[in-house]
């Protein structure tokens, strides 16, 4: 058994097909999903999906490309929404993205993390932390955060660099890896994934992004999280069934509101 741990299942590309999706992932050995949330006015959408798929669990949260439009909904608001549904398992996805120059101003981005974090605080849930081109600053804020009042959390489709992959460890966190992994130039992320204790790996897809070998180029979609795994077991030497038991487990023991059985 497989857990895609990050997809988001509410978007355009799975709309017409979502059944076709379920079904082809769990032909994969993929039992279980966790649709995240990119914006917390949209957690009507996450919740329906989530109660039509036993496979399915949501998290409710802003991503930081949508910090703009999001900026201050209050912890308490986030961390009630999660409560409030027994298939809401986590906070976020929240963090720093700093790629495009667009995007929502870094003061911003970082007041709705820090929002985010203390939502994960009140709920007990984990949050879901998406951190891209924003390692120095990211470092930052979880340090001092965690300095605070400790939280839990997971570094989601890891491709920052091996100080934050450190940092995370340090502090606790998970660190999940996706389809990037298996491309051919990622040599330097196999080595940060041989270095994460083997308790803090989880496996997600991103989909509908960044789609591994040998689908690249195509939409991503859960089934692919098989794919992912592959090549993560021979990255750490480990067998197919060993590397499944263990990010299964992983996930459980970080989303620990999910139940195996759900998923089973």
């Amino acid at each position: 058994m497989l857990i895609d741990s990050h997809c988001h299942l509410d978007f355009p590309d799975f709309a017409a097909d979502l059944p076709g999706v379920i079904a082809r992932a769990r032909d994969a050995g993929v039992t279980g999903m966790l649709t995240i949330s990119t914006r917390v006015a949209r957690a009507e959408t996450y919740r329906a999906i989530a109660e039509a798929h036993p496979e399915i669990w949501f998290t409710i949260g802003t991503h930081p490309d949508g910090a703009a439009e999001e900026p201050d909904v209050p912890a308490e608001t986030i961390a009630g929404i999660a409560k409030a549904h027994p298939r809401c398992v986590g906070i976020g996805e929240a963090g720093l993205d700093y790629h495009y120059p667009d995007g929502a101003p870094e003061a911003v981005q970082e007041r709705v993390l820090r929002a985010h974090i203390e939502a994960a605080r009140l709920s007990g849930l984990p949050l879901v932390i998406h951190a891209r081109d924003a390692d120095d600053h990211m470092e930052r804020v979880l340090t001092d955060e965690m300095g605070k009042k400790p939280f839990r959390a997971v570094l989601h489709c890891f491709s920052s660099g091996q100080r934050l992959a450190e940092v995370g460890v340090e502090l606790g966190l998970s660190i999940s890896f996706s389809g990037i992994v298996t491309f051919r130039r990622s040599h330097a992320l196999r080595d940060i994934a041989r270095r994460v204790p083997r308790d803090r790996i989880l496996v997600e897809t991103d989909a509908p992004f960044l789609a591994p070998e040998p689908h690249r180029g195509r939409t991503n979609e859960p089934a692919y999280t098989a794919d992912t795994a592959r090549s993560l077991a021979e990255t750490l030497g480990l067998s197919a069934e060993d590397f499944a038991r263990i990010t299964t487990a992983n996930f459980f023991a970080l989303f620990d509101k999910a139940k195996p059985g759900e998923a089973a």
